[in-house]
């Protein structure tokens, strides 16, 4: 018989709801061992988050560069662009939206009770900080592009599948239980339906918000192309509802060149750009994030003037360059922005990443179906150098 297999998502809402369940009658000795787990867990993520950064981002700009010209340059510019955009509409949309529908939650919401502490704490400062992870990054994938460096390229490579076992087998299994933690003290605090009631109504402007994303991309392809694009979104649906199931933007590309292909876009252009943009395309992953982060900052009270988001929107599309080949790659890509850029502390980047987690199909999704729209383009752009 075929092993059942329990996925993230749903391991991840069953922790929720236990965090939730189990907070209110939890002896403190026992809660606060899993405080102390978070407490441990929460230094090791941010002893990760640079060396995810080198590990994902550098083999990434170096594997870009490869063949660089006009073609690449222009696939690589509009996907930018458009997952930028796509995080600047939902910044739009959600200083519009939520500071309303958060704010008729909080009259209700219970005052914090006494901070639980852990038995005890460690210290695991990182080997660098983000900012020099990042520019290091940037200097040796460049130079991997460039000078043609196959054996620094193929150490980096190696550093890739570490940093990617390393999330897959030990940030990932781990997830739940932090997030169980983070819940169950939340619970204790009072925090918990509260905020649970405000990721409800996020949720749906999420959902409204990636519909409208696929509407735009798929308008203005088929404004440049000539073609009509409710035909040409239609076209993409086997692709979309693949990605849907999947959750992944690689294990979704034969679907995606296929349909991509049937939209009119030539083999060459479609076996160039669907590929590329399955690893740098994400506007529907940006436009989750920075409802998320916004709906956090409204909550906290924090600060989240426009230059800032502007800023991390900006940060935030050049880290999750790698992000589809690693499982959770776009949120674990997002820390180190949320962290340094927007401050969030480590209790604050668990309730983001539960909250991605549970709408993660919806994002790849919108980032698959959005491949398809960038090729057509492309392919009208390039369209008399192929012919």
């Amino acid at each position: 018989m075929k092993r059942f297999k329990f996925g993230l998502l749903p391991r991840i809402l069953v922790a929720i709801v236990l965090g939730i369940v189990v907070g209110n009658w939890l002896p403190l000795p026992l809660t606060r061992v899993f405080i102390t787990f978070n407490s441990i867990f929460g230094q090791f993520l941010g002893f990760m988050i640079p060396l995810i950064i080198v590990g994902l981002v550098t083999p990434a700009i170096g594997d870009i560069g490869r063949g660089a010209g006009r073609l690449l340059v222009v696939t690589v510019l509009i996907a930018y662009l458009d997952t930028v955009f796509a995080g600047l509409l939902s910044f739009g949309t959600g200083s519009w939206l939520f500071p309303d529908m958060i704010g008729s939650v909080t009259s209700a919401q219970v005052e914090k009770a006494t901070a639980i502490e852990p038995y005890f704490t460690i210290s695991v400062p990182p080997l660098i900080d983000v900012m020099s992870g990042l520019l290091f990054s940037f200097v040796v994938g460049l130079c991997i592009a460039y000078a043609q460096l196959p054996t620094l390229k193929g150490l980096f490579a190696d550093f890739k599948a570490v940093i990617a076992t390393t999330i897959s087998k030990a940030i990932i299994p781990l997830l739940p239980i932090y997030i169980f933690g983070i819940f169950l003290n939340m619970t204790r605090s009072g925090q918990a339906y509260h905020i649970l009631a405000v990721f409800a109504r996020i949720i749906v402007v999420i959902f409204i918000l990636h519909l409208f994303i696929l509407l735009y991309e798929f308008v203005a392809a088929g404004i440049i192309a000539r073609r009509n694009p409710f035909r040409l979104l239609y076209n993409m649906l086997p692709a979309y509802f693949t990605a849907l199931g999947t959750s992944s933007s690689a294990a979704t590309i034969p679907v995606t060149l296929k349909q991509t292909m049937r939209n009119g876009v030539s083999e060459s252009i479609a076996g160039f750009t669907v590929p590329l943009c399955a690893t740098i395309h994400m506007s529907g992953s940006m436009m989750k994030i920075t409802s998320c982060a916004l709906a956090i900052c409204l909550m906290e009270g924090m600060g989240h003037d426009t230059l800032t988001f502007i800023n991390f929107i900006l940060m935030l599309g050049i880290m999750m360059v790698a992000a589809p080949g690693v499982p959770g790659g776009a949120i674990m890509a997002a820390l180190a922005p949320l962290a340094t850029i927007l401050g969030f502390s480590d209790e604050q980047q668990a309730l983001i990443i539960a909250l991605y987690i549970a709408m993660d199909s919806f994002g790849t999704a919108c980032n698959v179906t959005g491949d398809g729209a960038i090729s057509v383009v492309v392919n009208r752009l390039f369209s008399r150098h192929t012919a």
